[in-house]
């Protein structure tokens, strides 16, 4: 939930970019020296956004499969079994999170609006990603029951992520843009954090919960801020170039990290708070085709970390900070396939 971007890509809503294989691509490359025991735990389909349990035992992702239309959300060990549909099965769901402890979790969905899938754009006026009005925010115990909304406002509130006391991240266009919010683990106290005209959101907390890392990119008026705001209008967003930004978790001392002039998106954190992983286009001429990226939160260090010729996105660390699960299009048996994988982290 989430994004310049080719329209080769199919969406991912949660850090609003997303993954499709243009076609098989070769064998990553042994410049992945951070990579070491690289397991692919999930098989066809579109599989992406898998995020660790507190514990590191467990991970929640979404996938298109057992004959769903559009994407549910999952559990499974980090050893790619046991794996269980945790969302109703009908909707559309994104973004996935375990709570502190692991026993719950939460999602959005566009279920309480309709038990189809929303109807995907028609990409008329090029290149847009839908902002589904359906989406809420629900909670619900770790294997689905007890399911209740977090939300219930127009429009669109997704990209949720926990702090370890609780707080909720998300991003919302309750207030006509797309911008950051917290609210408590019930849902009440929401507060907004942005206010720069511009698509500000997938929000990722720090381990410590004490700041927030998300993408953006403030829009000054004209041609490009009036496209935006028509197309919001619509529920849609055209996405384009988007940095990487760091604030406290109140919204104070917002400041930028990168400045790549490419589509970068869903940062997240090292255990350690000096560093972030990210994907980013930033490296291919065509701007087709994402890697994972390492940079120090004060800016400084830009590296790469994944070499692949297609797909490699939406990064986290485990809580010991010993391994990384990503999604990639890597080893892609038909076109559109995305899974995710899980690697030792070498320092």
């Amino acid at each position: 939930m989430k994004t310049a971007l080719s329209a080769a890509l199919a969406v991912v809503v949660c850090a609003g970019i997303a993954s499709q294989a243009p076609a098989p691509g070769p064998a990553p490359s042994r410049a992945e020296r951070h990579l070491r025991n690289i397991r692919q735990l999930t098989f066809g389909g579109e599989n992406a956004e898998a995020y660790f349990s507190p514990d590191g035992t467990r991970l929640i992702f979404q996938s298109t499969r057992d004959g769903y239309p559009c994407d549910q959300i999952y559990t499974m060990t980090v050893d790619g079994g046991d794996v269980h549909r945790v969302s109703t099965g009908t909707g559309r769901t994104t973004c996935g999170y375990f709570y502190p402890g692991g026993k719950e979790i939460l999602f959005a969905s566009t279920h309480r609006a309709g038990d189809a899938c929303p109807p995907k754009p028609t990409y008329e006026r090029g290149y847009v990603w839908p902002i589904y009005e359906g989406y809420d925010i629900y909670r619900a115990d770790s294997d689905g029951s007890h399911l209740r909304p977090l939300t219930t406002t127009g429009g669109y509130d997704a990209e949720a992520t926990i702090a370890p006391d609780g707080l909720i991240a998300f991003t919302s266009v309750r207030d006509g843009d797309m911008e950051i919010y917290t609210m408590k683990a019930d849902g009440s106290g929401v507060r907004r954090l942005t206010n720069s005209p511009g698509p500000d959101g997938g929000p990722f907390f720090s381990w410590d919960g004490r700041r927030i890392a998300y993408r953006g990119r403030p829009l000054s008026s004209g041609r490009e801020l009036d496209d935006y705001r028509a197309l919001l209008k619509e529920h849609l967003w055209r996405p384009t170039q988007l940095e990487l930004y760091v604030m406290d978790r109140d919204g104070r001392n917002a400041r930028q990290l990168t400045t790549l002039g490419a589509a970068s998106f869903a940062p997240s954190w090292h255990p350690d708070g000096r560093r972030l992983v990210f994907a980013s286009n930033t490296n291919d001429p065509r701007q087709r085709n994402f890697d994972i990226y390492l940079i120090q939160v004060d800016g400084s260090g830009l590296e790469q970390v994944t070499f692949n010729e297609t797909f490699d996105g939406f990064p986290m660390f485990s809580p010991d900070g010993r391994r990384l699960v990503f999604a990639s299009n890597r080893n892609a048996k038909t076109e559109g396939e995305t899974n995710v994988f899980i690697a030792d982290w070498v320092e």
